[in-house]
Parts: structure tokens; C-alpha cells; sequence
């Protein structure tokens, strides 16, 4: 498995989000990011029997997980949790499925993921970050 895919490991919300800081992305760059995966997956679970009829209920909307209509007390933090809900699937019912050429491909697909919303924060920069960062306390 690799192990640049930001929910690989013991992932959480704010490893996801350090990824997407890593990145220096804006909201619209890790949105672009999170579609990419999201479109990915869907694919996946919905071009397999087993996946389809387990899983397929969970892409029955445009959003993903269970913060996928709200960011009321997530601060900035929605897509990262989107993606970490979306990266325990992937992680735990795709990639175990995944032989080795299919592995490359998506890490083949995975770079352009990455040069896409890197394109988009080009376009839509970062916000400038707070002189105390975030989870940071005094």
C-alpha cells in the first residue's frame, strides 16, 4: 500500500488537513482534490458486485460521510473529514482489492490528482494563516 495517500496509516481529521497545509491549498484546491478521489471510489464500488451491494448506499449523494451536509462545528475542517471518511473506505474495502498494476495506476492517477489541485489553488491561493495556528493552544 502507499503510503502518500493522505488517510493511509493511522490517519485522523487534522493529519488529513496537514496534508492539505503540506499542499498549501485553498478550500477550492482540496475540494478539487476530494472530487477527484470521491469520483475514483464511486467508480470503483459501483463497477464491483460485491463492493456495489455493501457500499453503493454511501454514494447515493453528491457528498460523502458523516459530515457531508455541514461544517457547523468543524471550522474549515469539512473536506478533510470528508476525505478521511471516504480514504477508511478506500483504505479498508478498495485498496485491499487493488493488485499490484492497479496500485500503480492509481498512484499514476493519484500525481495527477495532485498537479490538478495544485492548478486550482494557482488560481485561488490560500488564505493567508492565523499568527497562532490551528489546534494550538496557550
Amino acid at each position: 500500500m502507499s503510503g502518500h495517500f493522505p488517510f493511509s496509516g493511522k490517519a485522523n481529521r487534522v493529519s488529513v488537513f496537514a496534508f492539505f497545509e503540506a499542499h498549501n491549498w485553498s478550500i477550492e484546491a482540496q475540494e478539487k482534490y476530494f472530487e477527484e478521489w470521491y469520483k475514483w471510489a464511486k467508480d470503483y464500488v459501483m463497477n464491483d458486485a460485491d463492493l456495489n451491494a455493501a457500499k453503493g448506499v454511501l454514494f447515493a449523494s453528491d457528498h460523502f460521510g458523516t459530515h457531508a451536509d455541514h461544517d457547523f462545528h468543524l471550522h474549515g475542517y469539512a473536506i478533510a473529514t470528508r476525505m478521511l471518511d471516504l480514504g477508511e473506505l478506500i483504505k479498508g474495502s478498495i485498496l485491499p482489492k487493488l493488485d499490484h498494476d492497479m496500485l500503480h495506476a492509481l498512484e499514476h492517477d493519484h500525481e495527477e490528482w495532485i498537479a490538478a489541485a495544485n492548478a486550482v489553488a494557482a488560481n485561488h491561493p490560500r488564505a493567508e494563516a492565523p499568527e497562532i495556528g490551528r489546534y494550538r493552544h496557550v
